[in-house]
């Protein structure tokens, strides 16, 4: 299944807007503020701030038994992104498109997610026997408004990748970053810290002795001062002179530390093989999927969804997304750096240069408009 937006009207007969709540926000088509082809960067754009959005579009169901699962789309936030989510999700064929929501059930949920300055991750979760498991790695997304390909490719050896740009940001395998399944190996329950292990790495030592004059007072009496001659043991009671430091005093004595001649490291309680674990080579394997939906919360609207592939080839995938999304996105960051400048002039009221020498065809001058 491969789907690059189609125009005004087109895209409204592949795609069902969910009814399962009256305010849903509204999606249209467009290319942004800047790109790198007019009518190839035409995609599906969000237009309302804080709004949930459900869209869907059905294909030809398939099951990915025994074969790759390559699910690719582009991405690009053409506003200032503070918090929302722009993933996608694949379903059943069973799935009523008219009342998806955010309860409905889904096999795959892929794509970037963004709130605030800390979570700015891609999402990677798979249903596994009715319950959601979250891939515990930290991908980063991208947040600029620039275009970007985002590509997750499951396989039947149960290895994964998830690429942006065409470029691997992280790959592994689905047992090990992913919670499915019990851990291969527990701690041996019957198997304590025996009693003489000695995890005390130094000690002190017993061979030292406290010298027989370390005791001595921290403070004594003040030889220097002497009782006055008008003081009044009646009245004023026992005299005592008053206390000083004493220069003899050497602290408490502790004996020195030397290393534990019989330490044994630290304890580390063995493991032993998991009862309760069995392997499943069936991880991530879905049957008759059908449909892939936008079922998403944005806070500032303005994302735009586009070259939506599902393959089971890999190198297609790749193929695809360099002549899709690669052909057109230098072209975005150069009409990006001439609109900046354009901009920037106007901004300082000052007059781009080369104006009187940039005509069309029939010798009129282009505007700023026209040259954008």
């Amino acid at each position: 299944m491969m789907d690059a937006i189609l125009g005004a009207d087109e895209w409204q007969k592949r795609w069902v807007q969910s009814k399962h709540r009256s305010d849903y926000g509204k999606f249209r088509i467009g290319a942004g503020r800047f790109y790198g082809d007019r009518e190839k960067d035409i995609g599906l754009q969000t237009t309302q701030d804080t709004k949930w959005y459900a869209v869907s579009a059905r294909f030809r169901p398939f099951s990915n038994e025994g074969q790759t699962l390559v699910v690719q789309y582009t991405v690009k936030y053409d506003q200032q992104v503070d918090c929302g989510g722009a993933y996608i999700k694949l379903f059943h064929e069973d799935l009523k498109q008219e009342i998806l929501n955010e309860d409905s059930q889904y096999y795959i949920m892929f794509g970037p997610d963004i709130c605030g300055e800390h979570k700015k991750i891609v999402q990677v979760i798979f249903n596994y026997k009715d319950d959601y498991y979250f891939i515990k790695k930290n991908i980063t997304c991208e947040t600029d408004d620039f275009t970007h390909l985002y590509t997750l490719i499951v396989r039947p050896d149960l290895t994964y990748e998830v690429k942006i740009d065409n470029y691997v940001a992280e790959s592994g395998n689905l047992e090990d970053d992913w919670d499915f399944l019990p851990p291969k190996k527990i701690v041996d329950p019957y198997m304590p810290k025996p009693d003489y292990w000695d995890e005390r790495e130094t000690i002190e030592d017993p061979m030292d002795k406290k010298p027989d004059d370390w005791d001595q007072p921290e403070r004594i009496p003040d030889p220097g001062v002497e009782k006055p001659d008008d003081w009044d043991e009646e009245m004023d009671g026992e005299w005592a002179p008053p206390l000083i430091p004493n220069p003899e005093y050497r602290g408490i004595w502790k004996p020195r530390i030397i290393k534990n001649p019989n330490y044994n490291g630290i304890w580390v309680q063995p493991e032993v093989d998991n009862p309760d674990y069995k392997p499943d080579p069936d991880l991530c394997k879905y049957f008759n999927i059908s449909v892939i939906g936008l079922e998403i919360l944005q806070g500032k609207s303005g994302t735009i969804f586009d070259n939506f592939l599902i393959t089971n080839d890999e190198q297609y995938a790749e193929d695809a997304g360099n002549e899709m999304w690669g052909a057109t996105y230098e072209r975005e960051w150069k009409r990006r750096e001439r609109q900046d400048v354009v901009y920037n002039k106007i901004n300082e009221k000052q007059e781009p240069k080369g104006k009187e020498a940039k005509k069309g065809k029939n010798g009129k001058v282009l505007n700023v408009k026209d040259e954008l």
